[in-house]
């Protein structure tokens, strides 16, 4: 899986920065809530998320991943839960943030479409 931080070079990720809030999460809590609409997305600095369906967890992900994306870029509801595995430090977006980052960066648009076809492939 491609990190999104290996594919944008230091001027697009100081502005994706920029375009985020800096926070951290403590262990147990959720960031999203399967079938909610999609009004954020984060960027994994430090720590480990569960990416859990119906409550069984079908993933884990860490530093450089976001989660989030794929139901605002594809304007659907959640399709998981996530859940801080480990305390956490991530970069919250809003929808909004998510959407003109996309149109403003290339590659970052690249990434999204990459990340979550990879996720809806077939296992």
């Amino acid at each position: 899986m491609t990190h999104i931080a290996d594919s944008l070079t230091p001027r697009e990720l100081r502005r994706m920065h920029a375009e985020g809030t800096r926070l951290t999460v403590p262990q147990g809590w959720s960031l999203i809530w399967e079938r909610t609409p999609a009004d954020k997305a984060y960027l994994i600095v430090a720590g480990e998320v569960s990416i859990q369906r119906d409550h069984v967890e079908v993933a884990r992900l860490g530093p450089g991943d976001v989660v989030g994306e794929m139901a605002i870029v594809n304007h659907k509801l959640r399709t998981a839960t996530v859940v801080a595995a480990t305390p956490l430090e991530v970069v919250h977006f809003t929808a909004e943030a998510v959407e003109r980052l996309s149109e403003q960066i290339p590659a970052f648009r690249e990434v999204l479409a990459q990340t979550a076809s990879g996720r809806l492939a077939p296992a």
